[in-house]
């Protein structure tokens, strides 16, 4: 798959029920682009009840990977990877099927990975423009990304933006373990694996239909604390662990010093409850701090697991 005179770029679109939309995607998606010798198409059927997979094949894509039932999007962009690598992609670009992306950007997308300036780019949209966002999901979408800033060690313009171009070496290093989504876990793995990041401003087409991913900003804003606390958890367990258990053990702390207070003044009737409380929280704190040592440990054979399937990946693909 790969040219023998240049990279090869694929475009992976994951799809869910999109044949209204997939052959205008697929139409926007440039044939040729500087810097890069072949430029190839996969799709993913994520369980669709449609017409996708006759429109994908009617537009002349050759890849298409089927799954039998609703996956979600995180499956379906790990699904991808997996098989754009093993087509032989030197670039990997992931879009969205709905045509909110611009295909034109895509040059624009991947310039700073053919300047090896990074390997892992992510498209920034211009929110204040947008006029199918409220001022709510806006200003949401602006918390959002300095938080995953903060928790990825990052700045980080637009964390949510599908619209990405990941080098191989960012794609072999990439593992992604959510069911949810694949945004913010990629953004936050690069943080902590050091993987150079970048931002490019994009384009965007109206949209042409409602977010599946979000069906109430509620939800959609618990699952995506839910995916922070816990990639971030998983990466640096002891910092969690430790301030968790720290917060337990300072409040029984204050309330036990509370109790002292009383009982050397001659007032400690009716306050036994406050002792008791402090004995909780201390013991809990404490346990909790060394809760935090054992997970600490666990990262460090997860590191040295993902290090060895970054290897096998690499073995399997011959590079």
């Amino acid at each position: 798959m790969k040219s023998e005179k240049g990279l090869t770029l694929i475009v992976q679109i994951p799809c869910w029920n999109e044949e209204k939309t997939l052959a205008q995607t697929v139409r926007d998606i440039p044939k040729t682009i500087p810097g890069i010798a072949k430029v190839e198409i996969l799709v993913i059927d994520d369980g669709s009840t449609d017409r996708t997979v006759e429109v994908a094949t009617s537009c002349g894509i050759k890849h298409i990977v089927r799954f039998t039932n609703h996956k979600g999007l995180a499956k379906a962009f790990t699904a991808a990877v997996d098989v754009s690598l093993k087509l032989g992609a030197d670039i990997v670009v992931n879009t969205d099927a709905d045509n909110q992306y611009r295909g034109e950007d895509i040059s624009k997308l991947i310039r700073p990975i053919l300047k090896a300036e990074a390997d892992m780019v992510v498209g920034q949209r211009d929110m204040p423009s947008i006029k199918d966002f409220s001022f709510i999901k806006k200003h949401l979408q602006k918390l959002g990304s300095w938080v995953v800033g903060q928790v990825s060690g990052t700045k980080v313009l637009d964390a949510t933006c599908g619209f990405r171009a990941y080098s191989k070496e960012a794609a072999l290093r990439l593992t992604v373990i959510s069911d949810y989504t694949y945004t913010l876990e990629t953004i936050i793995q690069a943080g902590k694996k050091g993987i150079p990041l970048a931002f490019v401003p994009i384009g965007r087409n109206r949209d042409r239909r409602k977010s599946r991913l979000i069906s109430s900003i509620p939800s959609y804003i618990l699952r995506s604390v839910a995916t922070i606390v816990r990639i971030y958890s998983i990466y640096e367990p002891f910092k969690t662990f430790s301030l968790i258990g720290g917060l337990l053990f300072s409040t029984g702390l204050l309330i036990g010093v509370r109790f002292l207070y009383f009982y050397f003044t001659g007032d400690s009737v009716g306050h036994i409850q406050s002792l008791i409380l402090a004995a909780v929280l201390l013991i809990v704190g404490f346990q909790i701090g060394i809760i935090g040592l054992a997970a600490d440990l666990i990262a460090v054979n997860r590191r040295l697991a993902e290090d060895y399937l970054y290897r096998v990946r690499k073995k399997e693909l011959g590079v």
